[in-house]
């Protein structure tokens, strides 16, 4: 008889945990945020809303961008969330954005979010430029540390310099957009390209990752890393023999943003998911890892970030990149990508 009890009690405490289970609503999110990032945003995010199941798909801003584009007219995604704003100025032109204002839209600085009201994307932080420089590796080479882009095309840093391919990577593709805006494009033949041109002769390879080419040169493979600034703190905090340089010509940047992707079957949980992203509770887990937030005076200062980092920021159109992207893309693919590393 106890023995049919505790089965009975065993299949009703089974029962009510499938309950709960079925009673949550998944959502897919695509995203470009680091793997290191995601979880604590999902711990974070279940605490007020644990009835929501976070089904993340996860790869580099170019590979993301190009699946959402394929997908277009099978969409899979519910949610779009630390993905570059050019890319969701990309979407946006191709009618795959549900406007949103969501909760607390207020507190957001204006040229952080899109223009329109209500907008499509909210941003949630800023990443920017920064040379992770190998100091030990540069004093048995005898490469004096870098203060500009002007410097990485000396004859020094010869097979030293590694950054992302644009291609497939976000930080990869502002680098190119600041590049061409700083000194020129002129549909191939400005001094955007000829610097490039110049760079390529002493780049030892362009990865797929907008946070490798700091990994490489924290681990000392390379001298110089193009990345951003959150990948160059996290490496220097974790103890690489890196020095983070911020070019003086300016820094190309871009935003890790949120959207709702239009058509989703889970509007009510989408917006909560927007909603959350761009509270004051997520804005100071994004200060954590980055030097400059949506919402601001909230990031703390960030060891090895200047205080004036966001001052080095070059004034950026989203909906200019967006529109410039395939044929800026094309030709930087025709000079360069031979150097890009291998596709897994």
């Amino acid at each position: 008889m106890k023995n049919w009890k505790k089965l009975v009690a065993a299949a009703a405490a089974m029962a009510a945990t499938g309950l709960v289970y079925a009673q949550k609503t998944e959502l897919t999110v695509y995203t470009a945020l680091e793997m290191d990032q995601l979880k604590a945003y999902e711990t974070a995010f279940n605490k007020s809303h644990p009835d929501i199941a976070l089904k993340w798909v996860r790869d580099s801003t170019g590979v993301i961008t190009a699946k959402l584009l394929a997908e277009k007219a099978n969409p899979k995604a519910d949610v779009i969330m630390g993905v570059a704003a050019s890319s969701l100025a990309i979407f946006d032109k191709n009618d795959m954005l549900q406007a949103y204002a969501p909760k607390g839209l207020e507190a957001i600085t204006a040229k952080y979010r899109d223009s329109k009201n209500p907008p499509s994307w909210v941003g949630m932080d800023v990443f920017g430029a920064t040379v992770c420089f190998n100091t030990v590796e540069a004093k048995k080479r005898n490469i004096p540390m870098p203060t500009s882009w002007q410097d990485l095309t000396k004859p020094e840093f010869k097979g030293q310099v590694v950054m992302p391919n644009p291609a497939s990577s976000g930080t990869g593709y502002f680098d190119v957009a600041a590049w061409l805006q700083l000194f020129g494009d002129d549909n191939g033949k400005g001094g955007g390209w000829k610097f490039m041109d110049a760079l390529h002769e002493n780049i030892a390879q362009y990865t797929h990752s907008g946070s490798k080419p700091c990994n490489m040169a924290a681990q000392g493979e390379y001298v110089a890393g193009i990345s951003f600034e959150y990948r160059a703190h996290a490496n220097k905090a974790k103890g690489a023999p890196i020095e983070l340089v911020f070019p003086k010509e300016g820094l190309g940047w871009d935003l890790e943003g949120v959207s709702i992707y239009k058509g989703t079957k889970h509007a009510d949980a989408a917006q909560k998911l927007v909603d959350w992203a761009v509270s004051k509770d997520a804005m100071e887990l994004y200060g954590k890892n980055f030097a400059v937030t949506a919402m601001p005076g909230v990031a703390p200062k960030l060891a090895n970030i200047p205080a004036d980092y966001e001052s080095r920021l070059i004034p950026l159109d989203f909906s200019k990149m967006a529109d410039s992207r395939d044929r800026v893309l094309a030709e930087w693919t025709k000079r360069y990508d031979a150097k890009s590393e291998a596709k897994k």
